[in-house]
């Protein structure tokens, strides 16, 4: 993905001019995307899915609308071609989203995973990708690298297939990295937190 689409979420999601901050963020956006890519969506059960208030989805929606990534109608909100091109971009850089369940290294209640593509060199210790998470909403984070056909988490596991097999297997079956992709897995105390974290940390990778 390029720094130019990463640039043009950022700069939806940031404050305008004077006035009230945003309380939204790229993780609004990027879900709100993600569930137009599907189907159109009423404003209100889009505000209920992604558990925003009434002024912040009023903002999202004209934001979008203002970028020419949806039209509104009787039917709710839905993606121009545009809007899927942009969704087409970040589902690129995130092919894989989804919910992982309890293993001996994800234990947290609600574990949630995103696969991040051809980014492992721009791992060095995973601290600041972990940082991100916790700013996210999440408890903790694993930062994941494929290299030469091994899982492997900076300083503590260079091969997880050997020291965790179990929930390496579970990993490698849900989420098929290849050579330098790196996968994030966030633990939290709720879904949402869960994939929020695993959001944040995964768009600190993005940049070029």
């Amino acid at each position: 993905m390029t720094s130019q689409l990463k640039s043009f979420i950022e700069g939806l999601a940031s404050p305008k001019g004077p006035g009230p901050s945003t309380t939204f963020s790229m993780f609004h956006i990027f879900s709100a995307l993600e569930l137009l890519a599907k189907k159109p969506i009423g404003r209100n059960k889009l505000a209920e899915k992604l558990s925003v208030g009434d002024g912040a989805i009023r903002t999202i929606v004209s934001r979008l609308k203002d970028a020419g990534l949806i039209v509104t109608s009787r039917e709710g909100c839905k993606l121009t071609e545009k809007g899927l091109s942009v969704w087409k971009g970040l589902e690129e850089a995130f092919p894989v989203r989804v919910e992982m369940e309890r293993t001996s290294l994800t234990t947290s209640e609600y574990n949630y995973a995103f696969l991040v593509k051809n980014k492992g060199h721009k791992v060095k210790s995973g601290i600041e990708q972990r940082d991100a998470a916790i700013m996210g909403g999440a408890k903790r984070a694993l930062v994941i690298v494929c290299k030469k056909g091994h899982l492997s988490i900076e300083s503590v596991s260079d091969s997880i297939e050997k020291d965790f097999p179990d929930a390496a297997k579970r990993i490698l079956q849900v989420l098929k990295p290849e050579s330098n992709d790196v996968i994030i897995i966030a633990g939290a105390d709720s879904p949402l937190k869960a994939k929020r974290g695993a959001f944040a940390a995964s768009w600190v990778l993005l940049s070029d």
